[in-house]
């Protein structure tokens, strides 16, 4: 329109991911799938120029707080939340501060004193990979499920084969039947009573057979995640998203950490989830006892009912 562009909003558009092919949403940053305007080599290096010739692009006072909902206060059990401060010095000199903190909405006047992004950041980092699980045991882990899945297909297929056999039985059964009734050699009642009665049975064979798969291979999916998952946990800790930090908490720990005097800790009496815990136990025997005989439970490596509740075992112990 013939205006001339403040500052600020050239800073803006320089600083949209639109450009390079991405786009910003609720907070959080998307792929696109227009055509990009800029390589992102080139949105980098105009970062780099605006950080060091122009003002900082701040963040918005209520831009929420990578960790804000995973802690609550030990004091008064308020949740912890993040707060964004800028601070300008008389050399020009701007510092930008995450403070996390108590909402202290509780009626009691709180004491517990806040703590840097920074600092919660590397304890949390730290807590995070006492949960990792080792290259060398994702690797047996999963040899032992492919071994789990071929034992439980050959004890599960005497039953399937039986199941069919007379499942296809009452097909042929059901078809005498039908043509008994078309023929009119049986009468109506009789028939809808024998067809009840084989269509019961028959579908009383089709859930067993579907309880037998989900009880071979439904708990082998979510095993197979959990090994990814504890996997990478070094990954994620050493790494800087810190997003990515806060849902590999949530998952260890769910709602059960608490800050007290800038210590993160875990609720007393609460423990994290067992698999979890299993693995920190596993972790806490590297160095007193050989690490070829640690982390499996006993009875093998498929979980009972309440999943992954036995105790840990070497991982050469054979299944009971």
């Amino acid at each position: 329109n013939g205006k001339r562009l403040h500052r600020d909003r050239i800073t803006f558009i320089l600083s949209n991911p639109f450009y390079y092919g991405h786009f910003r949403y609720g907070g959080e940053i998307h792929e696109g799938k227009h055509q990009p305007v800029v390589s992102k080599k080139i949105f980098d290096k105009a970062q780099e120029v605006l950080k060091q010739r122009g003002r900082p692009h701040h963040k918005q006072k209520n831009e929420p707080q990578p960790f804000c909902g995973l802690l609550s206060c030990a004091s008064c059990g308020m949740m912890i939340t993040g707060e964004y401060k800028v601070k300008r010095q008389k050399n020009g000199n701007v510092h930008e501060y995450v403070y996390y903190h108590c909402t202290k909405k509780s009626k009691m006047k709180c004491p517990e004193p806040c703590i840097r992004e920074e600092e919660l950041d590397r304890q949390l980092s730290s807590l995070i990979q006492k949960f990792s699980l080792r290259q060398d045991w994702a690797e047996q882990l999963r040899e032992m499920l492919e071994k789990e899945k071929s034992e439980s297909a050959q004890s599960s297929t005497a039953f399937v084969q039986e199941a069919g056999e007379r499942i296809r039985a009452i097909q042929t059964k059901l078809q005498r039947l039908l043509d008994g009734y078309l023929e009119q050699d049986i009468e109506r009642e009789i028939y809808r009573t024998e067809k009840a009665k084989l269509l019961s049975e028959k579908k009383s064979l089709e859930e067993q057979m579907t309880r037998i798969e989900q009880k071979r291979t439904g708990w082998l999916e979510p095993a197979e995640e959990w090994i990814r998952e504890a996997e990478n946990l070094p990954t994620i800790a050493n790494g800087e998203d810190l997003f990515l930090k806060k849902v590999a908490a949530k998952k260890i720990f769910g709602s059960n950490l608490i800050l007290s005097n800038r210590k993160v800790r875990l609720k007393p009496e609460k423990v994290p989830q067992i698999q979890w815990a299993a693995l920190a136990a596993a972790n806490s025997q590297i160095g007193k006892m050989e690490t070829s005989r640690i982390l499996v439970r006993e009875g093998g490596i498929e979980p009972p009912p309440g999943a992954w509740k036995a105790p840990v075992l070497p991982l050469n112990h054979s299944r009971i």
